[in-house]
Parts: C-alpha cells; structure tokens; sequence
C-alpha cells in the first residue's frame, strides 16, 4: 500500500518536472544551468578594454578583468567573441581599488585587511535594449595584515576579479 502511494507521487513529481522543464526550454531566450538566460537572436558579445582609472592602479588589472570577462561568456553562453560592437557590448573603467582595515585586534592592531575593487560597466543589448545597463559594481576579499598587497596581489585580484565578472555576468545574461 505504502509502496503504491509512493510510486504515484513519484510518477506525479515525474511528469510535473517534465512539464516544467519542456516550458522553460520554449521560453523566450531558452533554459541554461548555467542561469543564463540569452535571446535566441543575440549571437555575438564584445569587451572592450577597461581602463584602470582608480586612484591606486594595480598593473594587471585591466587585462585580468576584461579576459575574465571574456572568458565567463565564451565558456557559459553560446556567443561568439567579436572584436567590437557585438550584440552584448561591454565597456567601462576600473574606478576604484582601495586596501583598508577589515579588521582590528583589543590593542588596535590591524588583523584583516580588506581589498576592494570597483568598477563602472556600460552594457548594450543591441537585441533587447531595455535590458542595457549602466551600472557600479564593487567586489571585495579580507587577507591577513601580516601580509603585504604586493606580494599577493595578483592572487588577490583575480579572486576579487571572479567575484565581479560572476556579478557582470548574472546582471547581463539574468532577466529573471
């Protein structure tokens, strides 16, 4: 008896999970577990370089942003790289890196500090304009104050970088 009933409402939860999912696939833009949600009519998507405008400059910075970027919308979408105006346009600058205390012990001494990056994106769906985008996005990590910036900067910041590049992506590719 019990058995009967439980393979009904798994057979129930079976074919409602199949109904849902038939009706995400034939929605505008299509089903992705990646959550991204691309019109069927945008092919292509651009990135043009950011310059780094933020008072302190980490050299790498840019070109770790903009080949993350890059490389997130390559693997996760099926939009081909162009050299520029693509159907999903990207640009902007780096307006912000700042390293302040996170974090201090009873006899005021820094324990963590915090890194924190900021950059200002410019978005362009040439396929569905309303969904375009100007906007300040900021990513941060914490590391030991017994280390300096310099010498796991580059650690740091594409750690940072892959918090900022998920944000961008989920904001652009996301109309949820």
């Amino acid at each position: 008896m019990i058995r009967s009933v439980l393979n009904r409402v798994f057979a129930i939860a079976l074919v409602l999970s199949s109904v849902l999912l038939t009706g995400c696939i034939f929605m505008k833009g299509g089903y992705s577990f990646t959550g991204a949600s691309i019109p069927d009519a945008a092919k292509t998507f651009s990135v043009a370089y950011f310059p780094n405008n933020a008072p302190m400059v980490s050299p790498t910075l840019s070109t770790t942003l903009v080949e993350e970027l890059k490389d997130k919308f390559s693997r996760q979408t099926k939009l081909q790289l162009v050299e520029s105006d693509g159907d999903f346009a990207f640009e902007g600058e780096i307006t912000g890196y700042t390293s302040t205390t996170a974090s201090v012990s009873s006899d005021n001494y820094a324990l963590l500090n915090r890194l924190t990056i900021t950059v200002k994106v410019r978005f362009t769906n040439k396929v569905e304009p309303k969904n375009s985008f100007n906007q300040t996005f900021s990513a941060f990590t914490e590391y030991d104050s017994s280390q300096l910036l310099t010498d796991i900067q580059s650690e740091l910041d594409a750690e940072v970088v892959k918090q900022l590049v998920t944000d961008i992506f989920q904001a652009a590719a996301s109309n949820w």
